[in-house]
């Protein structure tokens, strides 16, 4: 756009919402936004005025001439747009708590991202996202895809295999917070460390970690056991991990690990949690409500402290960061999910893969790291091949697809109740898919 960039956020009336919008107002002398639309949908109509009406706020108190418009038309928002960012939850957090009950009926990890759950997110959420790919494709074909949706990685790779919009970068603030929280062990600025990256979206390793140049990994990993708190993610029940195993891993996994490396563990503090206070859909939508009434407050005009409560750390400086290198070409490193094209020797080259990478104004150059080591290359491989069963289930529709990659992911416990989820969770959901109820 002359004079300023049209910014398209679906699923404005997140409550993450703010973070963008404090994200922007920091760096607009970089970063000249004119225009930000926040789109939602009709069930989201009422939280996108309340988002809206503080991101003006917020605006208006920073003195910076960015226009916020909100709609219900898609269309109307990606006309012409320089940058799309995706950050919506088909079926709302309704369809959360779904994802992360039904699971545990069957004594299998309930959860928004991983397993069962995280198919169904994916089954729900690809159909939509390359019905918006379908839009940009006419509406503003230059414009960048940023997609925060989850599962971020099975959504981006999704949007590269089946879609013509090849500038889609896929982003996920756990990466940043695995370097934050390291940055604090070591008790040093955050740009004194270099931390190499490989993997998966929510199955990434910490493979190196550097200080000032110097490489510090054993170090780093011999001072964890006193400060995991310092790496823990907000949305998930953590125990330490033990001293022997993360020191022979020799990397730092991020807290999703844990539903593989501590599977009985994790589904005990599941059950636990649900019989005190609900899914942790049910716990956020609880967040959501109190976040939601202090956006009310008409003196509110910068984000409150409770949005950390949410689970969504450094979600502004990871997309705004990646948004003002592309626009201005930096070619700084920042680890994101893209298609792999060789970085990582062990996953076919056209897979999307959460690599370091050099970003530019024409994308994200991933460097490459070589082999996945020994201990996690089985597994990362293993969810690499749910995640492509699942792409192609949520795009066919086909019921026997589905049933394959839900029985292949390593937390279910079997194929047969791998059928009984499938059945139940595709009845919960019957609204949102009907890619596999029109031919039947």
């Amino acid at each position: 756009m002359e004079n300023g960039l049209k910014i398209v956020t679906i699923g404005g009336g997140s409550t993450y919402t703010p973070e963008l919008i404090e994200g922007f107002i920091k760096r607009y002398d970089e970063l000249p936004v004119k225009e930000i639309w926040l789109v939602d949908v009709q069930e989201g109509k009422e939280k996108l005025e309340i988002v809206a009406a503080f991101a003006k706020r917020m605006v208006e108190a920073s003195g910076v001439p960015i226009n916020i418009f909100t709609t219900l038309d898609r269309e109307e928002a990606l006309k012409d747009a320089d940058f799309v960012t995706t950050q919506f939850r088909v079926g709302l957090l309704q369809a959360r708590a779904k994802d992360e009950m039904i699971p545990l009926r069957y004594n299998n990890i309930g959860q928004e991202t991983n397993g069962a759950g995280g198919l169904f997110k994916g089954l729900r959420t690809i159909p939509v996202i390359l019905d918006i790919c379908s839009d940009m494709e006419r509406l503003c074909p230059d414009a960048w895809l940023i997609n925060f949706t989850n599962p971020a990685g099975m959504v981006t790779e999704a949007v590269a295999r089946y879609s013509n919009i090849k500038k889609v970068v896929g982003l996920c603030n756990g990466p940043i917070g695995i370097e934050k929280g390291i940055a604090e062990i070591l008790e040093v600025s955050h740009d004194r460390i270099y931390v190499e990256f490989a993997g998966l979206n929510h199955m990434v390793f910490a493979k190196r970690i550097f200080l000032d140049g110097k490489e510090v990994t054993k170090h780093v990993l011999g001072l964890m056991t006193d400060h995991e708190d310092k790496l823990a993610l907000k949305n998930i029940d953590e125990d330490g991990w033990e001293t022997q195993f993360i020191k022979k891993l020799n990397m730092i996994p991020i807290g999703y690990l844990r539903y593989y490396y501590q599977t009985s563990k994790m589904l005990a503090h599941q059950k636990e949690s649900l019989a005190k206070e609900g899914t942790r859909a049910e716990v956020v939508m609880r967040v959501e409500e109190e976040l939601l009434e202090m956006y009310k407050d008409p003196n509110l005009k910068t984000k409150p402290k409770q949005l950390e409560q949410r689970g969504g750390a450094y979600y502004s400086e990871a997309a705004c960061k990646l948004i003002t290198s592309i626009y201005n070409d930096k070619r700084d490193i920042q680890t994101v999910n893209t298609v792999n094209n060789g970085a990582v020797a062990d996953i076919d080259a056209q897979s999307v893969v959460e690599v370091n990478c050099v970003i530019t104004k024409q994308g994200p150059l991933p460097i490459t790291t070589g082999e996945l080591p020994i201990p996690v290359k089985g597994l990362v491989q293993q969810i690499k091949t749910f995640e492509r069963l699942a792409i192609e289930a949520a795009v066919t529709g086909d019921y026997d697809t589905a049933l394959l990659a839900l029985t292949v992911n390593p937390l279910t416990t079997s194929d047969t109740d791998a059928k009984s989820m499938l059945d139940d969770l595709l009845e919960a959901h019957k609204d949102y898919l009907p890619q596999f109820f029109l031919k039947l």
